[in-house]
């Protein structure tokens, strides 16, 4: 017999179910950690800059924070609020696939 399992997908959205983040864009925030770059996070995601520029800018205005920080000198960055969210981030998604998984199991075992 096939064991079955439950494949689950979270994002934070906004009271009209626009998406303010989710796994796409932890995914960006992590590139533009490691990368340093907002041009070469596009380049690895087959995304153009201007899109990875909007989730970003939009996560912004939804969140009334800046997560990201651009300059000349030290390239493009996380912020404080940018490295929280990511973590904070991670930790929901890791206990609601916990959460997911066990209600799963009450019903289909």
């Amino acid at each position: 017999m096939i064991k079955l399992k439950l494949r689950s997908s979270h994002w934070i959205v906004d009271d009209r179910g626009n998406i303010v983040f989710g796994k796409g864009r932890l995914e960006i925030l992590e590139s533009i950690e490691k990368t340093g770059s907002i041009n070469q996070t596009a380049k690895e995601m087959k995304m153009s800059y201007k899109t990875v520029w909007s989730k970003i800018k939009s996560t912004e205005k939804n969140l009334k924070n800046k997560i990201v920080h651009s300059d000349r000198i030290s390239g493009t960055r996380l912020t404080r609020a940018g490295r929280k969210l990511v973590t904070e981030f991670r930790l929901l998604n890791q206990r609601c696939i916990r959460s997911d998984d066990q209600i799963f199991e009450q019903i289909f075992d």
